[in-house]
């Protein structure tokens, strides 16, 4: 990708010639997490949630991340010889080369750090439900994992049907989660997205959009909700590191009344002042 910039086991290296070995973890087996960060005016953002969540969800798997200084200095590092003042940047471990099958080798972990520009998100999204479940009980559910196969099926579900995400729900049919973004809705004046025991990853941007909504009076809520809840809300909208707040305009082909609503305006607006006052929030 133009533009792109890598840090490899240690030091930035040429796009070319990064290479990770045919018998690493995460190309074997999925066995990795990662995170992915939006870089204004050439600052990552929310910094110390995002490597918080990416030790977190190592724990969950047994990997072993590098400090959160090591990767500071690699994420400015890329960030620097790419002079990326907008864009996105990646960080990722996998649990390094090991043999054929599920056991982990004893090589360490492969860290991997990228940074890119992207380009903006449209300023709405059509989203379609999926007939495959999210997991709730599953052994990596609320963590950041690298095997993203689920997603990568049901996005193409959704270009499929002229749609920009897919949305899932978990084993009980309830509302959980879009393929790289969380789900919001507005149902009678309160902002409402599913809690964490439905399955769903706890996005940073989710968080972010939760205490704003609570810092400036704005009734929201973590409640379980009815897949079906999505096509019949009054607002709704996506949640990611690189979306921000994105409405959504039509579910399942069904048009909501408004994209933007009114609180998804307003909580856009706060987020876009949190971005611009406070990088590591």
């Amino acid at each position: 990708m133009p533009g792109t910039v890598v840090w490899l086991q240690g030091a930035v290296v040429d796009v070319a010639a990064a290479q990770v070995s045919v018998f690493d973890h995460g190309l074997m087996v999925g066995d990795g997490v990662f995170e992915t960060l939006r870089v204004y005016g050439g600052v990552p953002f929310a910094w110390a949630r995002h490597c918080e969540r990416l030790h977190r969800s190592a724990a969950g798997l047994g990997l072993a991340a590098p400090p959160c200084a090591e990767l500071r200095a690699a994420a400015e590092a890329v960030v620097a010889a790419g002079a990326l003042r907008e864009g996105r940047l990646r960080i990722t471990v996998t649990g390094g080369p090991s043999p054929l099958g599920s056991e982990r080798g004893r090589a360490g972990p492969t860290v991997v750090v990228a940074a890119s520009p992207m380009h903006p998100w449209p300023p709405t999204a059509a989203v379609v439900t999926v007939p495959w479940s999210r997991n709730e009980r599953s052994a990596v559910a609320g963590l950041k994992t690298i095997s993203y196969a689920e997603n990568v099926r049901a996005l193409a579900y959704a270009r499929e049907r002229d749609a920009d995400e897919a949305v899932f729900p978990n084993t009980t049919g309830a509302l959980c989660e879009a393929t790289g973004s969380n789900v919001f809705l507005v149902r009678d004046g309160v902002v409402q997205t599913p809690p964490g025991s439905s399955g769903c990853l706890l996005g940073v941007t989710r968080a972010l959009v939760l205490e704003l909504c609570a810092r400036h009076g704005l009734p929201a809520e973590e409640v379980d909700l009815p897949l079906d809840a999505l096509a019949a809300a009054d607002e709704a909208f996506l949640t990611s590191s690189t979306r921000e707040v994105q409405p959504i305009a039509a579910v399942d082909g069904t048009v909501l009344p408004a994209a933007p609503g009114p609180l998804t305006a307003s909580i856009a607006t706060h987020f876009a002042d949190l971005v611009a006052t406070t990088p590591d929030p």
